[in-house]
């Protein structure tokens, strides 16, 4: 029989995702960390660049901006923790700790799939009502779905991590690499279909915003089909978002299912990418796509670092004088 862990004090979950040894452990840390910069970078240089910009603070590019923001948040739900698990050698996590973890990667999930719904929206309204654009999308209005797309995450994720937090727990041990929801559920010892029923309604407003996605896009296309300007605005704005929808739900779609579904008996490597894909992913690839189809950003970051390095240049011609000068 399995017992119940005492509630006066504080659980500390183990955590089986990693098996380094002391060989790769340390280009495993190097990568790692290496990717996780990588990934702040690009995301804070497209918000950087929107925000210093003013006229890139139009709809299109503060949906975009909310969106990389967002991607800062998921990020840094999963690589600090990781990297302090391989410097470390360490393979723990406090109960307060693995619900904070697992409430902003529910945020971070939430949010995107709902930021790509307003995206869609605004995409739809652009190519579909050109004309009255400028009048339905007005700032006012856009920072109006910019909050309420922070907000109906963040009701989520309370909600999520209070009927979490009611649960009894009969174990510690989580065969992942981070805290995850359903990891923690299935450690319970009292019933779980509160947990169960809300998990499917959460799954049925995505798939419902998921619908309205696909609902706008075959409108978006119709439209662009009977136009040359049409067509061109549709690839350089809509195509990274549809990429950018299908890379998320097809990353989390993954994750879900193996979290349900999925054998402890599968390869460590597998178990591992199938968990983190949504977390590495999307926050690493959202900016690049973005990036490079959209001519605005491009030109902006590219200007930018151009006067970096002109700004730079005479310092680096004074230092190699200097050092000429001491030969």
């Amino acid at each position: 029989m399995t017992s119940q862990y005492n509630s006066s004090r504080e659980i500390v979950f183990v955590l089986h995702g990693l098996n380094l040894t002391q060989t790769n452990r340390h280009i495993y840390l190097v990568f790692t960390l290496i990717l996780y910069l990588f990934t702040i970078f690009l995301n804070l240089a497209l918000v950087v660049t929107i925000f210093l910009k003013e006229m890139l603070r139009t709809p299109m590019y503060l949906f975009l901006c909310n969106l990389c923001f967002n991607g800062i948040i998921g990020a840094s739900a999963f690589y600090p923790k990781i990297l302090h698990d391989i410097l470390f050698d360490s393979h723990v996590i406090t109960y307060s700790g693995c619900m904070t973890q697992i409430f902003f990667i529910f945020l971070y999930v939430h949010c995107e799939f709902t930021n790509l719904t307003v995206m869609a929206y605004d995409r739809y309204v652009a190519i579909c009502k050109p004309l009255h654009y400028h009048s339905i999308m007005t700032i006012r209005k856009v920072w109006r779905l910019i909050l309420l797309t922070w907000f109906l995450s963040w009701m989520e994720c309370i909600i999520g991590c209070v009927l979490l937090a009611r649960l009894p727990l009969c174990g510690v041990d989580i065969d992942k690499l981070y805290c995850s929801n359903w990891a923690v559920v299935k450690l319970s010892c009292v019933d779980t279909s509160l947990n169960n029923l809300y998990g499917l309604i959460l799954t049925f407003l995505n798939f419902s915003q998921a619908i309205i996605i696909l609902i706008s896009y075959v409108n978006i296309v119709k439209a662009s089909l009977r136009s040359q300007a049409g067509m061109r605005k549709f690839m350089q704005t809509c195509l990274p978002h549809m990429i950018t929808l299908a890379n998320c739900s097809i990353s989390v779609f993954f994750d879900s299912m193996y979290a349900h579904y999925g054998s402890n008996n599968s390869l460590l490597a597998l178990r591992n990418i199938m968990a983190v894909e949504f977390l590495v992913l999307p926050p690493l690839v959202n900016p690049i796509i973005y990036g490079m189809n959209l001519n605005q950003i491009r030109k902006t970051v590219k200007t930018f670092f151009k006067r970096r390095v002109v700004a730079l240049m005479p310092l680096v011609s004074l230092s190699f004088h200097q050092l000429e000068f001491q030969k």
